[in-house]
Formats: C-alpha cells, structure tokens, sequence
C-alpha cells in the first residue's frame, strides 16, 4: 500500500535504528523524518507537524513518557505510537494512559517494521474516525442549535397568536352587556393567558422542551392577583413552587388547573367585600412525582361537596387531572376549600 502522504517522526537514540527504521518505512511509501532524543522530537513534531510520530521509550536525558507529555501537549497533536525494547507491561499500560495509540515492542528483523506499519495503519485509522466522529458532533450540535432555534421562533410566534385572539376576546367582552356573558369570555380570556404563558417561557429560556413551573406559575399567579385582587375585595395570592421542570404539555395542564382553582377561590372563597387569601403550593412529592395543592381559608363547598361556580371550570380541571394520569382530591376537613393533585414529574 502506497501512503506517500503520511510523513512519520521517528525519535530515537539509537542512530543504527533510526536508519534501519528510515529505510523500512520508505518502502512501505512513508515519509520520515528522524530525531535523535525526546528534545528534538518535539521541536520537530512542533515544527513539520508530521501524520504519525514513534517514540522509543528509553533515551537519555528525556525518556519516552515525558516526551509522550509533551508531544500530546501540542495543538492537534498527531497519534503517537509508542516504541520500547522492554516487554514489561507496565511500560505499554503508562504509555497508553498517557495517550499513545499504540505500542510495539522492538524486535529483531523485519517484524518490528511490519507491527510498526500496522501499529501506524491502525493509529491513522482510529484518527479518521475520531476526526469523523468529530465532525458528525459537530453537525448534530449545528442541527440541534438551528432546531431549538425554530423551536424558540415557533413558541415566539404561538404566544404572539394566542396574545392576539386573547385581546380579541377582551374586545368581544367589553362590547357585551349581558354581565354574565361577559364574565364567561373573561374567563376565556384567562384560560388562553395561561396556555400563552407556557409559550412565553419556552422562547424565554434556554430549554426549548421543558417549562421552569417556579417561574411560570409565579407568572400565572401574578396576572391573577392583578385580575381579582380590587380595593373593595382584596386577594393574597400566596405561591411556593419548587425548580420543577415540566414537559410542555403536562405544564400547560397544571397551568390550566391552577387558573381554574385560584380563579374559583378568589370569586367564591370570601364575601364580595372582604379581604382573602388563596395560597399556591407546586412540589416535588418523592419517587418521580409532584404534588400541587390550592387552598383558602373560605366558606367551603357546596352540599354536594363540588366547588361553586358554573361547572365549566370543574370540567376542565377534571379533564387536566386526567391528561396528567391523576385526579383532583378536596379535603373535607378543611376549613374552607383544600385541593390537591399528585401526579408523576
């Protein structure tokens, strides 16, 4: 096999040897070049930057391993096989921990020249898949960073969307007379913020498939507050939400449910004309799961055990719990109205 273009560096003490090697290598189509110690191998490996590089393990002065260290320390330093007269292991073990490809033991003959040549066709070839597995990271990771930038563009523009039909329901409520059908649209109106408040935080942060819960349930809490809190009928809304990542769709049900069940308790908990608090807890509850519970200290349920309101409200919640495998659970016990979920991260 012809391999004109693989220049080798040699580096030995022993001038017969590095000859034998010179002549051996150039009839198998190499390209070498000699040193004669560790301190000139490596000035010349700095300087004609060869393919392959051999380094005999005993030398004067510098030996093999310290020369090894020093040769790996170059920029793109090249494979370095490594070359001694001992057959003791620990000698291939310390080379090959310190980064040689390959070692060969010195013999006599023409089998030194030919394990040299394979230990040289085995070092290029682990080189080039190196270089190709190098390559292909770098291609996925150009992939990966132009998908989650179409990810961030997409949730961008789906936020936007959602901002939008939510200022027209605004508009189509405002135009209403009839008080409760405005209220259901405002309603609406909320539900479609939640969802939109998802997307918001995806093109917000660095993850492109999980939503931070701390962060957008703090956002969520803070537009309802704004919402139903008034002077004549103030509402503390209290959150603790832990640095819970969500996948998309099981945040935008928990969203849902937290908007549903605080909107329920800051209209029905307390009297029109008295003050309240409604407090928010999302946690993680052990062995894969999280635990979100909303409570107020209210005049409780209904007879019937539901919360009040027009039942719309419940449905979605019920239909939520069950996009996340789990269920709604009301504590009797409780004074005023204590909801609780669970369900797996």
């Amino acid at each position: 096999m012809i391999r004109r273009d693989v220049h080798v560096l040699y580096i030995d003490d022993d001038d017969g040897l590095r000859r034998l090697v010179q002549r051996a290598l150039e009839r198998r189509g190499y390209v070498v070049s000699l040193a004669a110690n560790g301190a000139e191998g490596v000035e010349k490996a700095r300087a004609e930057r060869p393919s392959l590089i051999a380094v005999d393990h005993y030398m004067p002065g510098q030996d093999g391993l310290t020369t090894l260290e020093q040769i790996r320390a170059l920029p793109d330093a090249p494979p370095v096989v490594y070359v001694t007269g001992s057959e003791e292991s620990r000698i291939a073990v310390a080379a090959l921990k310190a980064g040689a490809s390959d070692y060969v033991v010195k013999a006599p003959g023409e089998d030194f020249f030919d394990l040299l040549d394979s230990a040289f066709i085995q070092a290029l070839q682990q080189m080039k898949l190196l270089r190709e597995k190098e390559v292909a990271e770098a291609a996925l990771q150009a992939s990966n960073e132009r998908l989650e930038a179409l990810l961030k563009e997409v949730n961008h523009r789906v936020a936007n969307s959602l901002q939008l039909v939510s200022a027209f329901v605004q508009l189509q409520a405002s135009a209403l007379s009839d008080e409760t059908s405005r209220s259901a649209l405002q309603d609406t109106q909320r539900r479609i913020q939640a969802i939109a408040q998802v997307h918001r935080s995806l093109y917000t942060s660095g993850d492109v498939e999980r939503v931070a819960m701390d962060d957008y349930l703090a956002a969520i809490v803070a537009e309802l507050e704004e919402t139903w809190s008034t002077p004549q009928a103030p509402r503390k809304l209290k959150l603790a939400a832990a640095p819970i990542r969500l996948e998309t769709d099981r945040a935008v049900s928990v969203g849902v449910i937290v908007n549903e069940l605080v909107s329920n308790a800051c209209k029905y908990a307390y009297p029109a004309e008295a003050p309240g608090e409604i407090r928010i807890e999302f946690a993680s509850d052990g062995d894969g799961h999280f635990r979100l519970s909303v409570e107020d200290d209210g005049c409780g349920l209904q007879m019937n055990g539901s919360p009040k309101g027009t039942g719309l409200g419940g449905k979605l919640v019920r239909a939520m719990a069950t996009s996340l495998k789990s269920q709604i659970a009301y504590d009797a016990a409780h004074q005023g109205v204590r909801a609780t979920l669970r369900a797996a991260l």
